[in-house]
């Protein structure tokens, strides 16, 4: 696409017409590469405090000569003693400026003043209570136990002098403190709702440690977008890809109210992924909105759409290979590249069909922040580790954005700030609450795979499973794995344990897919645990287990629940499985029902989104049979949040109806190819929202 030449230049933080940064009395965040350290720059700026975000190497007198107040450190996806640990100026811990390091950042306080961190064979990721000091100024008002979100391998070993410990998992250290120096550490993230009480911390630091002020308010953002829209484009036309989400719309709406209507084309991509009667719903919401969209039918495009990639994952040479067909493909990363490669082909097409002239036209898209942060976009972060490669943020687009070509308005919102635009705009309730849909659609919710994913561990993890839900008898029986399991949980943990497992028979087990998550700032590729139980599900017990096995086995980043009677012989092979039109089919069908059930059940505004993910599991097959695996499962992932860069599945009788789940279930199995339906019992971390 060859459009008009623009400005290239991509600021780490704000807009870049805001003119020169006055920080005087502002806190400056230090990106480590953390998954969260937008979330961090928001949180500050909800409590009316200036931030800005500046890489880690930014060296202590420049700090000190802008007038910073006080220093945040993020945390990140590296350890401390690696050899391609990210530089840092250690005398930014001694300027006389107030610290909080979080994880990563309190592990580099702890290392420079001489204390040493240590891999753990415990790993912590996901929601935990810990011990708090609350006489520590940091902790001042909170309660003396504390629900917290920790993702961690490495963890302080010796607190360094002048520290004292403020905090605890455990044995784990989770928070260190020196009062007089006003530097504090902590393992978690304070910055999330997964932390109940981290605003309150924040807040302490900010105000009663930092002395900030809190006279900060942010501009309208709104005018900030549109001025930046008509600089940018001025009399050049738009090509904006609208999927009927929140953030195509939203930011379609901005491009109309920025610019003349005729500048403004909107293109809605049927791209064959999308929900049974979504295209046509999309096209008649946008016509009540005044929005013309032009909709193109491409799903035969994507079916056989390719790319190019590296030759192998270790080669570094510039040399590319074509990919196999989308149809083919069950890489999760490679059909995501497919598909927004094929999107800007498509793109192409429409402008050589409507005749306009490439050089004179943009490409818009309603990129959200956390789109880029997990993508590892330069725009958000320098240092962030890739989780997932989003659609609207492959090479192809990052090339077309480097070239000043791609509008994205929206590419410092977060998903909530999106919908308070939209409301701003004059959207309707309806468009603007609506559940996220990705633009990849039902194409990364089918789990494709050819052959099973099974490890030299899936043996041993399987006999760790099976100790974890026997606990209670296991106890009497002393094993090397049994220590293993006891070293990794509290002694309160462990009587929880002993509690449910003598009180349900349980069975737990690794199912031979895998599945995208995000563990210590990283991404991961790992096992999903199966669980099934002789009764009916004890959901609260559930959750427990949910939070404790990725703890204990760091390849297992996904727990589910399996509905129907106890399995016996759980699945080691699957079913071949790729984007044909019968696949998709049946999980549109799954896709359909469960959402009319929520819908009117009156629980959909309880929930942020409900993925309904197609797997190629069958389930209740006799092994001496020898019956071949041609049936699929079906999972229902619930998915709470407000920032979508943490959240926790919806709790049957408590954030969802159990009959609402229950009746979902049901018709599901209904669908012709259906072999069991699960239920996502996991948080973000370790599993993303999504699962591919």
């Amino acid at each position: 696409m060859a459009l008009c030449n623009g400005d290239t230049k991509q600021e780490i933080t704000g807009d870049p017409k805001d003119g020169p940064r006055h920080t005087e009395g502002a806190v400056v965040i230090l990106d480590a590469g953390a998954q969260y350290g937008k979330v961090i720059d928001r949180r500050v700026r909800e409590l009316f405090v200036q931030s800005e975000i500046l890489p880690l190497d930014t060296p202590a007198f420049a700090i000190r000569e802008q007038g910073f107040r006080a220093i945040i450190i993020s945390g990140g996806p590296n350890s401390v003693y690696a050899e391609d640990a990210p530089w840092f100026d250690p005398a930014i811990f001694t300027i006389g400026k107030p610290v909080l390091g979080i994880c990563y950042g309190m592990q580099m306080m702890n290392k420079v003043f001489g204390g040493t961190v240590h891999r753990k064979n415990v790993r912590e990721d996901g929601v935990f209570s810990i011990s708090v000091d609350n006489s520590c100024s940091l902790f001042r008002g909170l309660q003396k136990e504390e629900l917290v979100l920790l993702t961690h391998g490495d963890s302080v070993d010796k607190v360094a002098d002048g520290f004292k410990v403020v905090a605890q998992s455990g044995n784990i250290v989770a928070g260190i403190a020196n009062e007089q120096k006003k530097l504090f550490g902590v393992q978690f993230h304070p910055e999330v709702d997964l932390t109940e009480r981290g605003r309150e911390m924040l807040k302490n630091f900010l105000f009663e440690i930092a002395g900030c002020s809190g006279n900060f308010t942010v501009q309208n953002r709104e005018e900030a977008c549109i001025q930046e829209i008509k600089e940018k484009v001025n009399n050049s036309k738009v090509l904006v890809l609208l999927s009927g989400g929140v953030d195509s719309t939203v930011c379609t709406a901005l491009l109309n109210k920025a610019l003349n209507q005729d500048q403004v084309i909107a293109v809605h991509i049927d791209n064959g992924f999308m929900r049974k009667r979504e295209s046509k719903s999309v096209e008649e919401a946008l016509k009540k909105l005044g929005i013309n969209v032009k909709v193109v039918n491409a799903a035969h495009t994507f079916y056989n759409g390719t790319t190019t990639l590296p030759i192998s994952d270790e080669d570094r040479t510039p040399r590319k290979r074509i990919s196999k067909t989308l149809n083919m493909t069950t890489n999760p990363e490679e059909k995501r590249k497919i598909i927004g490669d094929t999107f800007v082909k498509v793109a192409n097409e429409v402008i050589g069909e409507m005749n306009l002239k490439p050089e004179e036209v943009y490409l818009a898209q309603g990129t959200l922040r956390p789109d880029l942060i997990e993508s590892a976009s330069t725009i958000a972060s320098s240092k962030a580790e890739v989780i997932k490669t989003h659609h609207n943020d492959t090479e192809l687009i990052r090339r077309l954005r480097d070239e000043g070509k791609v509008i994205e308005p929206l590419k410092d919102f977060h998903k909530d700030e999106v919908r308070a635009l939209g409301r701003e705009l004059g959207l309707p309730e309806d468009i603007v609450s609506r559940h996220p849909f990705p633009g990849p659609g039902l194409a990364i919710r089918v789990i494709c795979a050819d052959e099973p994913y099974v490890c030299k561990d899936f043996a041993e993890t399987n006999n760790i499973l099976k100790i974890v839900v026997d606990f209670s008898a296991s106890v009497k029986k002393p094993h090397t794995l049994l220590q293993r399991v006891k070293s990794c949980i509290s002694d309160e943990e462990q009587e929880t344990l002993m509690q449910i497992t003598s009180q349900h028979s349980l069975n737990a087990f690794l199912l031979p897919i895998k599945t995208v998550g995000v563990q210590g700032d990283c991404r991961s590729y790992s096992y999903v645990c199966g669980i099934s139980s002789k009764d009916s599900p004890h959901w609260e017990s559930l959750m427990f287990l949910s939070r404790l096995i990725p703890r204990m086995c760091h390849s297992i980043n996904r727990v589910v629940y399996v509905f129907g009677p106890q399995v016996k012989e759980p699945p080691t092979d699957i079913t071949p499985t790729f984007l044909t039109t019968g696949v998709l089919g049946t999980l549109r069908q799954a896709d359909f029902v469960a959402h009319v059930i929520l819908r009117e059940s009156g629980c959909a505004g309880k929930i942020s989104q409900m993925p309904v993910i197609l797997t190629p599991l069958h389930f209740d097959r006799d092994p001496l049979q020898k019956q071949p695996s041609c049936r699929r499962s079906v999972v229902i992932r619930t998915f709470i949040t407000s920032d979508f860069m943490t959240g926790i599945p919806a709790t049957p009788n408590n954030q969802i109806a159990e009959e609402v789940v229950l009746k979902m279930v049901n018709e599901i199995k209904k669908i012709p190819g259906i072999s069991r339906v699960m239920y996502d019992l996991t948080s973000k971390p370790p599993g993303t929202t999504e699962w591919e």
